[in-house]
């Protein structure tokens, strides 16, 4: 390896515990091609690497710590960038970023205007990545995050009054000049003289961005849309000067207005653009909106507004009606009704009162609220909630990246149609240079790829934006793809089908009231924290039983408990128990116990001085929506599977309940991974849906894991789509909701390619034999603004989406 051509880096390696982790690691370095020297110093946790970098990246370096079983710890960060105008704008920040030593992967947002960028900041860091993008000639606007909200908002407005002064501008002057060639109105100086000089200063004025724009590709090496629009502005104006002077062409070759009308078409399509772009983006204007500006907290015994980053951890905060609540906490005291639906789109108001949690971004409506804040800063919901859609809006399906290698194909493409119609025109079929002029200019123009490069980007910034506000996160664009070819769906049982607290379904008193057998066993229960105990205390409590002091409360391990209420031994177990104790179970009860376990429930015997008392069933009741949720999952063809510890007879009766034809039963937590394995093996596309906490494995496993949050307690870390809400329903909405953001990215792939299809060839001249039909140049500009705008258009209009299953649950409720 020539001394010359090698790099040094260093990474910063997780996960490693002992010298042999070190010694891993180095070894999984070394074995790559190209490294020459690998250290790992296991008390930095650095790994200092000497490689070749013409036959390996720094990715790759990284991918084989990873491969090894450690982790890279890398920084993100969000650059925003502004004066982008298309998907070669993109593709040259990505490439020169790319470039930068220490950068391990960047992808540029055309809609978001931003930058995602993962790179090593002992290599590189955000002041080279600044250098770099400036350097191409754009815009640095900042880090995500940073307070340039008013500097972005103050460049964009700018940008769209320049826009708009330059379309007026070439209108104002293009569509007289037009009248002129038509009208015979006597002028003092010669036409083609007076054309001229009417024509050059707007024109300079209105060509002159994109005649920037086009240089600075060519300076970068890029051969973009910018310099084919340059090109054909380029030539039309150029053949008009040749033609007023009479060098080699004729004062035939005029082509002032057309040259003036087409970049003002251009400019048009830009503002048109601009204006779009802004609006995609408005879920994440709308999230950071909810975040309050101040907090009312409680020192010394007096209360003190402050700004929200001054707020500690265990302040006590005071909410006054119709304010935002500024952090996450524990209501400590006062009652009111809080408005969530920012968060979890819930429209009906949730009543919090001392021990509830409250979530920062929602609004107390009517009471007076003193929470602990327990959650601050970047460590809220709401901020997991607006960095997780920023990462997600920033990612690509794989479906964006067959049209970005289309458009590296599409414009040699279009320079050789263009090249090879002009020459057709006018040295085979004879027509004259302006007619083969007029076909090469209106293809250069007509060929647009913007179209193309927004057609994803933009459907997937309002989607998932659109998701965030109905409170279903999606992380990023690949979950959409797989979402939308899921052929099993798989429903971990307990929390997710079920409320996941068990309940007292059903009460069986012999020789006594339902309420006196209810009291007894409350009153032993009590005593214990067994979650079937909690059910049977939590129903007395409802139904206002006074629970007695028990006495000699004593258990029998897995059978049951017993103790002494109001002078009476209270025994509460299952048939074994009643065996050693010697207690009759009738013929008469023994059914009911059947019927009980048959329904999928707990049932639990109860005596009192040994004889029979009743029986109690427990259970852990389903969802009010997994019914229809799950009905209708099976109507969209997805073959729906239950899967729980619980053994089979229970499993079968709660997925009879339900209509789960599909059940996996008596497995454990960490073999769920296995059976969503097996079933991929088995070619089906799966999606897992469970809590997120111990399900997290097999939501791993799964092509899409789907984490059930509850409220506050969002498991945001686990599965590609996170619901806010504890409500099956959202699973499905969320399912609706990915196909219908897919269904758009096509739309909009087809939109864009069916416009250059159709609109190539007639720019070309094809109908012009047949028809004498032929493409003006400025109408070749329309149709590309055209393009481009009915692809925003269309994504935009995701942002007034609802699924399905969103709809019926909103007739429902009214």
């Amino acid at each position: 390896m020539a001394e010359q051509s090698k790099k040094k880096a260093e990474i910063k390696v997780s996960g490693m515990h002992c010298a042999s982790c070190a010694l891993n690691v180095e070894k999984s370095l070394k074995n790559l091609e190209g490294v020459e020297e690998a250290q790992v110093n296991i008390g930095t946790e650095k790994a200092t690497v000497e490689y070749d970098p013409e036959k390996l990246k720094l990715a790759e370096l990284e991918n084989a710590i990873e491969d090894a079983g450690y982790g890279v710890a890398n920084e993100h960060v969000i650059l925003k960038i502004g004066g982008m105008s298309c998907v070669m704008c993109v593709k040259a920040i990505e490439e020169a970023l790319g470039k930068l030593d220490g950068i391990s992967d960047v992808n540029v947002n055309l809609t978001s205007e931003k930058a995602y960028v993962t790179y090593n900041s002992e290599i590189t860091t955000v002041k080279d990545m600044k250098n770099t993008i400036e350097d191409l000639g754009y815009q640095y606007l900042g880090i995500e995050g940073e307070k340039t909200e008013e500097l972005e908002e103050e460049v964009r407005a700018k940008d769209l009054k320049d826009k708009r002064n330059r379309i007026i501008v070439g209108f104002g002057f293009s569509i007289p000049l037009m009248a002129l060639m038509y009208l015979d109105i006597p002028l003092p100086i010669p036409m083609p003289y007076f054309m001229l000089i009417v024509s050059i200063l707007p024109f300079i004025y209105v060509s002159y961005p994109i005649f920037t724009a086009g240089f600075r590709s060519l300076k970068n090496r890029n051969l973009d849309m910018d310099v084919m629009y340059s090109m054909g502005i380029g030539v039309a104006y150029g053949s008009s000067l040749l033609g007023t002077f009479n060098i080699i062409l004729t004062q035939q070759f005029l082509f002032y207005e057309t040259a003036l009308m087409l970049a003002a078409f251009l400019a048009l399509g830009r503002y048109l653009e601009a204006r779009a772009k802004g609006q995609t983006s408005t879920a994440i204007k709308k999230l950071i909106g909810l975040q309050a500006k101040t907090a009312t907290v409680i020192r010394s015994g007096n209360e003190m507004e402050i700004p929200i980053e001054d707020v500690q951890m265990g302040d006590t905060v005071v909410v006054k009606p119709g304010e935002k609540i500024p952090a996450d906490g524990e209501v400590v005291s006062g009652e009111s009704y809080v408005d969530e639906s920012a968060i979890t789109g819930e429209p009906i108001p949730a009543f919090k009162n001392a021990g509830k949690s409250v979530v920062g971004g929602t609004i107390n409506q009517n009471g007076i609220l003193r929470f602990k804040a327990l959650k601050i800063g970047k460590d809220t919901v709401l901020s997991q909630i607006i960095k997780l859609v920023e990462n997600a809006q920033g990612s690509r399906p794989p479906v964006q990246r067959i049209a970005d290698k289309a458009v590296s194909y599409f414009i040699p493409t279009v320079l050789t149609i263009a090249i090879a119609a002009f020459l057709f025109w006018y040295f085979l079929s004879g027509a004259t240079l302006l007619f083969a002029l007029t076909v090469l200019i209106s293809i250069l123009v007509v060929a647009c790829p913007c179209a193309l490069g927004l057609a994803s980007p933009t459907a997937i910034t309002v989607g998932i934006g659109r998701g965030a506000e109905l409170g279903i996160l999606i992380k990023n664009g690949e979950a959409l793809e797989i979402s939308e070819k899921l052929t099993t769906i798989v429903f971990d049982k307990t929390g997710t089908l079920t409320k996941g607290k068990p309940e007292v379904t059903d009460i069986a008193s012999i020789g006594t009231d339902n309420r006196e057998l209810l009291k007894l066993a409350a009153s032993v229960e009590k005593n214990s924290q067994h979650p079937l105990a909690e059910a049977v205390v939590k129903k007395a409590l409802e139904k206002n039983i006074e629970i007695e002091t028990s006495q000699n409360f004593d258990t029998f391990g897995g059978k049951g408990v017993k103790a002494v209420v109001e002078g009476k031994e209270i025994i509460i177990g299952n048939r074994a128990l009643f065996k050693d104790k010697n207690i009759i179970i009738s013929n008469g009860t023994e059914e009911k116990l059947s019927k009980f376990e048959n329904e999928g429930k707990t049932a639990v015997l109860v005596a009192a001085d040994n004889s029979l008392s009743g029986v109690i069933a427990i259970a852990d009741t389903l969802k009010e929506t997994t019914k229809d949720a799950i009905g209708k999952l099976k109507e969209m063809g997805l073959k729906v599977v239950m899967i729980t510890g619980d053994n089979k007879q229970t499993a079968g009766a709660i997925a009879k309940q339900v209509g789960i034809e599909n059940v996996i039963a008596e497995v454990l937590p960490q073999d769920k991974s296995e059976e969503v394995k097996r079933l991929q093996e088995a070619g089906e596309v799966v999606a897992f849906v469970g809590d997120g906490i111990n399900d997290a494995p097999a939501l791993t496993q799964s092509d899409v894991g789907i984490a059930i949050g509850s409220g506050t307690d969002v498991a945001i870390e686990s599965g590609e789509i996170v619901l806010i809400k504890n409500d099956i329903m959202d699973a499905l909405a969320g399912i609706q909701l990915s196909k219908k953001v897919m269904g758009r990215i096509k739309e909009n792939l087809f939109w864009a390619f069916a416009y250059n299809t159709v609109l190539i060839p007639v720019a070309a001249g094809v109908l012009y034999p047949f028809f004498g039909i032929t493409f003006r140049p400025e109408f070749a500009g329309l149709a590309m603004a055209l393009s481009s705008v009915s692809v925003l258009t269309l994504s935009l209009l995701l942002k007034g989406y609802v699924p399905p299953a969103k709809k019926d649950k909103v007739e429902i409720t009214s």
